[in-house]
């Protein structure tokens, strides 16, 4: 799919997601139509740009790459690499604190220069996903260091139809 330019935005066609912080939704957009929605969790320290923020950042965005297939749910992921773990409350337990990034990425590449791509505004080099999350994390609530965590059933039936290349516009 082809990212369509900032003039183009919202597609007329095909895949698009949105994800407004205010409400903690994601909705899945086939053109003009939604698809389905689900709650998520955005960034605790609200939304910003700025490297170092933990915010969520706002603007069009696309999918750089799409982590994980194939790999079981649960997977735990470190620098977008699988560790050969998969999530259990055992595992949690020996790990407290730790920020989960499960199942599968989906890695946000920013379209707006000087906005949220470029510089010290860069969601790619942010590492901003969207991603699985343990099933005791709440959803609807903003907890999150910066990225978009989804449950992972949500998550693999994104998975499967927002591919590289699929524009995410983020909201407040």
């Amino acid at each position: 799919m082809r990212t369509p330019l900032l003039t183009e935005l919202p597609p007329e066609e095909g895949v698009w997601l949105e994800i407004a912080t205010a409400t903690q939704r994601l909705t899945v957009w086939r053109g003009r139509e939604v698809e389905w929605s689900c709650e998520v969790s955005t960034g605790a320290n609200g939304t910003g740009e700025e490297e170092g923020s933990g915010a969520t950042p706002l603007g069009w965005h696309t999918i750089r790459a799409a982590i994980g297939a194939g790999n079981p749910p649960g997977t735990v992921y470190r620098g977008r690499r699988p560790t050969g773990e998969v999530f259990s409350e055992a595992l949690a337990a020996e790990h407290p604190g730790r920020d989960w990034i499960l199942t599968r990425i989906l890695w946000l590449s920013g379209l707006e220069p000087g906005r949220n791509r470029g510089g010290k505004v860069d969601s790619q080099r942010r590492y901003i996903y969207l991603h699985g999350t343990p099933p005791s994390e709440p959803m609807g609530v903003a907890r999150s260091h910066g990225c978009i965590r989804v449950r992972d059933s949500e998550l693999l039936a994104l998975f499967e139809i927002a591919m590289p290349g699929t524009p995410v516009w983020i909201h407040d």
